[in-house]
């Protein structure tokens, strides 16, 4: 990356592809934003700029260098794909960390259990400028997308009629208010609404402190 470039980036400020860290806090911090980007757009990590946008630069490149090392190799499961470069601006010294969108998502903090276990794992997504907590149905969602395997011979019964006549007369419909208009359970509800996102008939949306959102097409 050029510094005109990364002074275009800084300028723009945070958002769903770039943030911004003064320092490195720690290693467990960093790999939930490096985990983030690559489970949703990729994006940039910039050390050694606050939030105001204002370039301070780091103290030790070689320091923060072990520390990202440690966060998406150690962290992370698995272990994340990154570019590192020590860029001088303002007489400033910065490390920019771009991480590609993945294509082994959902990548997950490092648990040590032998295979994926969607109710232990930790993952992170990108929504907006920050990182939160995936639900269940993200994560499902990205497993899905992954693995490439295609919904076969997938049809629209009463449950799925709800979910539609629900979005006929609202913007969004949820897993919890799917459970009460068909009257069944929430892993039977959540199960649904993936379906019919792999089918290409909802879109999620993520909340960072609320239930997960789901619209038509």
């Amino acid at each position: 990356m050029n510094k005109r470039a990364l002074r275009d980036i800084i300028e723009e400020g945070e958002n769903i592809n770039v943030e911004f860290k003064l320092k490195f806090s720690s290693p467990e911090k960093i790999a939930k934003e490096m985990m983030a980007f690559a489970n949703t757009g990729g994006g940039v990590i910039i050390f050694g700029v606050d939030d105001d946008k204002h370039i301070v630069g780091v103290e030790s490149e070689k320091t923060e260098s072990e520390l990202i090392r440690q966060a998406a190799n150690g962290l992370c499961e698995p272990p994340l794909e990154y570019k590192e470069e020590f860029i001088n601006l303002d007489d400033c010294e910065l490390v920019v960390i771009t991480i590609p969108e993945s294509r082994l998502k959902p990548h997950r903090f490092q648990d040590y259990e032998k295979t994926f276990d969607i109710n232990k794992a930790v993952v992170y997504v990108r929504v907006n400028d920050k990182s939160v907590q995936a639900s269940k149905e993200m994560i499902r969602v990205m497993r899905a997308s992954s693995s490439g395997a295609a919904l076969k011979k997938y049809t629209i019964g009463e449950i799925e009629k709800s979910v539609f006549n629900h979005l006929e007369k609202n913007e969004f419909i949820t897993v919890t208010q799917l459970t009460q208009i068909a009257n069944i359970s929430y892993r039977r509800a959540s199960r649904t609404l993936v379906k019919l996102i792999r089918a290409g008939l909802l879109i999620i949306h993520t909340q960072p402190n609320s239930e997960d959102r789901f619209s038509a097409v």
